[in-house]
């Protein structure tokens, strides 16, 4: 498999850069709290679906102290119409409970103490860190896995080695930047079924691995 090699990479993020400038966060949150657990409920569904059920949800617990009150059927009931939801609401409440009992309710600002949260992977605690705490991180979901590997970034099988991967290829104070950038790009132009090559920003560039 072709990789870019360092002046094409400088390339690529510049056209992405100048494609998706305002590129962030697809998930509505108010605060620290609310946006880890909309990336929790946002595991296997569509930012979409869990925009369409967290102003319910946060209305009723819009931080750690009531969510881990909500009796956890509440909780269910509310977010029902998203995948995996009663494994989710056991989660963001464990987590809520979890915040109260050893952090005063706050979202710690530490990848280690996040991961160790119900229901928080290293996908969650990399968009929290980034989005939360301005941190540069690289969080690889479907979208950042597949371009990447497609594109020609990495070539890699697993998403730990993708994220290892970007992070020593890709400038560092664009890590977090270049995460969005992806996914905008993945939605929009170089979808999974069929990637419209003729009207991608890094035509030319990219290295179309059949991925």
């Amino acid at each position: 498999m072709a990789l870019l090699d360092k002046k094409e990479i400088e390339e690529l993020v510049q056209r992405m850069m100048e494609a998706y400038p305002d590129a962030r966060c697809a998930l509505d949150h108010g605060d620290r709290f609310q946006l880890l657990v909309a990336v929790v409920l946002s595991a296997q569904t569509t930012d979409i679906s869990v925009n369409q059920v967290t102003p319910a949800l946060f209305a009723k617990a819009p931080d750690a102290f009531a969510m881990a009150a909500m009796p956890e059927e509440e909780i269910s009931e509310i977010i029902r119409t998203i995948g995996m939801y009663r494994t989710k609401a056991h989660n963001v409440k464990a987590l809520s409970a979890a915040l109260v009992e050893k952090y005063d309710g706050e979202v710690p600002g530490d990848y280690d103490r996040l991961v160790e949260l119900p229901g928080v992977g290293r996908k969650t605690a990399n968009v929290v860190l980034a989005e939360a705490f301005g941190q540069q991180r690289i969080a690889v979901d479907t979208h950042v896995f597949r371009l990447a590997n497609r594109i020609g970034l990495v070539c890699e099988k697993d998403v730990v080695k993708t994220e290892e991967g970007l992070m020593k290829v890709l400038p560092e104070d664009h890590w977090t930047a270049m995460h969005h950038a992806l996914i905008w790009h993945g939605r929009r132009v170089c979808t999974a079924r069929k990637p419209d090559c003729e009207n991608c920003c890094i035509e030319g560039v990219c290295r179309r691995n059949g991925l």
